[in-house]
């Protein structure tokens, strides 16, 4: 059982709160007005990219030896046509930037908030892609969501992080024209 901290109590907070409650641990919500204390040993970070940075930025102490988890696809929401990090990074190695002594591991952001509450993608498992620098973190990430209904698969070092907020990305703009659900997306068959 792990003790997870969830920044954002949005739709995207509850269904992975979910998850990691099912899975058996200890689950956790800070809000924009709540102190930053007693934190887990997994934090997630489900708001959106800039007020994620803004957040590792500003709490960078109380984030040290912290595995984080940044969920976010960093869109450009007045167009929905581009991403808005450099084209060789990601938003999780700006986020890893800010936290030197965290480790950071890029994950959800391929999943909709439906598809982890209903823990399938049609008539697959839902499957959670993580990607980071520290096999250690990853490795906590998979013990966390044991038993929680979703899959893992470890998508390689915090570069593949870039690959996977285009593939999130793609998702999105699937979705908001309505090509595929909001309760629908890609499924990963191992």
């Amino acid at each position: 059982m792990a003790a997870i901290t969830i920044f954002g109590k949005g739709n995207m907070g509850q269904a992975i709160g979910d998850v990691f409650t099912q899975g058996g641990n200890q689950v956790s919500f800070i809000d924009s007005k709540d102190p930053v204390e007693n934190l887990g040993d997994i934090v997630v970070l489900a708001v959106p990219y800039n007020a994620a940075l803004s957040i590792a930025k500003v709490n960078q102490a109380a984030l040290a030896g912290k595995v984080v988890v940044d969920i976010t696809n960093p869109l450009n929401f007045d167009t929905w046509d581009e991403l808005v990090v450099p084209a060789d990074s990601s938003a999780a190695a700006q986020i890893a930037a800010a936290l030197p002594d965290s480790k950071v591991v890029k994950a959800f952001n391929t999943t909709f908030a439906a598809t982890l509450k209903s823990r399938q993608v049609g008539d697959q498992q839902t499957t959670v892609m993580a990607a980071s620098d520290d096999t250690d973190a990853k490795q906590a990430l998979a013990a966390a969501l044991t038993d929680s209904g979703v899959a893992f698969v470890d998508a390689g070092s915090l570069k593949r992080a870039r690959e996977l907020e285009s593939f999130g990305f793609l998702q999105m703009t699937l979705a908001a024209n309505e090509k595929i659900g909001w309760t629908g997306g890609f499924a990963v068959e191992k």
